[in-house]
């Protein structure tokens, strides 16, 4: 329990991008599918007088419901207007929402395969689909169409698109993890981490503050059920999107650097430092008034300033603590990588340092297991669609 004057920070989350202040609303979609599950919106492509030739994409991770007007607001409004690009190919977009996103990937995969099906159902033309998704819905929607064409269901789909999505893992330091169980006051961060579809994302993990990072039990599961049916879908065209750069060039994140440091109020001592590889090495003190807690790390590579796509995870978390005492944020370390650039292009796994900093366009070809690849010129924030991603993509739509 909780000391009575331990002061509760609102919950933040380590996960997913935080929500713009204001979100403007999201133009009134043509259709709105009720699905089991979750809701889809239907955007028809101009000169379309219903569902012809269908772009299927899912959102990502969060806890609780999709909230499909930010999604829309992050693919037209803050870089690139996608999705006007989009309708004006004479393409639908179909927007993928779940009930509840931190449900397992395979539960959420169920509303997918949902989707698909009316999509199929309803559309006007014999154009392939393109059906894909944004960080968690990657792998939701890979999941669906492998398991469619395990039970030999015709999906119709041909471009498979994963967006920054972590086919290799993605990841929360293991300081910060630390950090959301530690604050007894703001259950709910705990739980974000340890949601089904967290455990399943996450690299490694732990449970509690003094846990041992580790495979979770639900990944390994996870990654059985994938192998179960086929890994991949065989049929589509498979397509990644890395938010995070190719050429082994990390975002400037040094290693063992104090992140942040609580120097008074109810935390004070408390310091979360950015992840060493190597033996022993304290990633977290964690200080409450009658509590402490020291969190440590053997042989984990330096995974904060790796290539990839970014999340502003300490920094979020040292100005939420701002609010206990005085906070010192060391420069440079707000933002780190969430999914290394070859867990996004599922090329390396994560666990040699070498491999999370390789150069990708040196690797070999037979390495790859997606047809075709692209990965951002600097690292960008996770799940940013940017001008050279969209456009990418948009000469890649199935004919």
């Amino acid at each position: 329990m909780p000391d009575q004057n331990e002061p509760v920070i609102e919950p933040f989350g380590f996960l997913a991008p935080p929500p713009a202040p204001e979100i403007p609303a999201a133009p009134e979609p043509n259709e709105t599918w009720q699905l089991p599950g979750g809701t889809a919106w239907v955007y028809y492509g101009e000169r379309n007088q219903g569902v012809t030739r269908p772009v299927i994409l899912s959102d990502g991770f969060n806890t609780g419901p999709s909230s499909l007007k930010e999604l829309y607001h992050g693919l037209e409004r803050t870089g690139y207007p996608f999705i006007s690009e989009l309708r004006r190919r004479g393409r639908d977009l179909i927007l993928i929402g779940y009930d509840e996103r931190s449900a397992s990937i395979l539960k959420n995969a169920e509303t997918a395969t949902a989707c698909i099906m009316r999509a199929r159902a309803e559309q006007m033309s014999d154009t392939r689909l393109l059906v894909g998704g944004f960080s968690m819905g990657g792998l939701v929607t890979r999941y669906a169409l492998a398991k469619m064409e395990q039970q030999r269901i015709d999906h119709q789909v041909g471009v498979y698109l994963s967006f920054d999505s972590p086919h290799r893992g993605a990841w929360i330091p293991i300081a910060l993890q630390g950090l959301a169980h530690f604050l007894k006051a703001t259950p709910q961060m705990s739980q974000q981490i340890n949601s089904p579809a967290a455990r399943e994302l996450l690299w490694r993990h732990i449970e509690t503050a003094d846990g041992t990072p580790r495979q979770d039990p639900l990944r390994t599961k996870f990654l059985a059920e994938l192998e179960r049916v086929g890994q991949w879908p065989r049929i589509p065209r498979l397509l990644a999107v890395a938010n995070g750069t190719g050429n082994g060039s990390g975002n400037g994140v040094k290693p063992g650097v104090d992140a942040i440091k609580v120097t008074s109020g109810w935390f004070n001592g408390t310091t979360l430092r950015t992840q060493s590889a190597g033996k022993n090495q304290e990633v977290a003190r964690l200080k409450g008034l009658l509590s402490e807690k020291r969190v440590v790390t053997n042989d984990l590579p330096e995974l904060d300033g790796a290539p990839g796509g970014t999340l502003g995870t300490f920094g979020i978390a040292g100005n939420k603590l701002k609010i206990t005492g005085k906070v010192e944020i060391e420069p440079g370390t707000e933002s780190i990588c969430f999914v290394p650039s070859v867990s996004a292009l599922a090329v390396r796994n994560l666990d040699q340092q070498a491999d999370v900093y390789a150069d990708i366009d040196q690797l070999s070809a037979d390495e790859f297991e997606v047809d075709d690849y692209i990965f951002s010129s600097t690292n960008t924030p996770h799940s940013a669609m940017t001008e050279e991603l969209g456009s990418w993509i948009l000469e890649r739509l199935p004919e």
